[in-house]
């Protein structure tokens, strides 16, 4: 379970890497120092090859969140990957294997498809049509809107107010 969580984080923070700052679209793997250093700290080489893989998967998983490309989509992501059969106490799982270059790719396609077994339609864009971030909404009620009170929630609330106080300073008092 604590494994799931972790590649769950890791994919959210790999959507949430083309953040929309200033109202600028930026792509936080595009410094390849910046890149280098997010590919080791999720355990991978850092190399150049590995981070078009990864920017090509996170492009394609953001579609594919997004609604504008189908799931088969990500097809091509996993062509060339097999997988091992491992026999621990609990029982047999398969583990992948897939080209090390791609590995940081395949899992994080991997993380989108058990989310979407085990948590459907939790993994979704935020509500704020001006964001790019991504939320995984693990609450009970399954409501969750922004990919942050403090970024987008409070922002779009406010937004909301004053258009409602616009409109009632606007209308003619009878």
């Amino acid at each position: 379970m604590e494994s799931a969580r972790v590649d769950q984080d890791a994919l959210l923070e790999l959507l949430n890497s083309t953040p929309v700052v200033d109202g600028a679209v930026e792509d936080l793997l595009a410094d390849p120092e910046a890149a280098r250093a997010w590919q080791r700290a999720h355990g991978g080489s850092g190399s150049a090859a590995e981070r078009r893989h990864l920017v090509e998967a996170r492009d394609l998983l953001q579609q594919v969140v997004r609604g504008d490309l189908p799931a088969t989509a990500l097809a091509p992501l996993l062509e060339a990957v097999t997988s091992h059969p491992h026999v621990g106490p609990d029982g047999v799982t398969w583990e992948p294997k897939p080209p090390a270059d791609r590995r940081l790719a395949v899992e994080a396609v991997l993380a989108w498809g058990a989310i979407q077994e085990s948590l459907p339609g939790r993994l979704r864009p935020c509500a704020n049509e001006e964001c790019r971030r991504f939320l995984l909404d693990r609450s009970k009620t399954n409501k969750g809107r922004w990919c942050s009170m403090a970024l987008c929630g409070n922002r779009m609330k406010a937004r909301r107010h004053y258009q409602r106080t616009r409109e009632a300073a606007a209308r003619p008092s009878d």
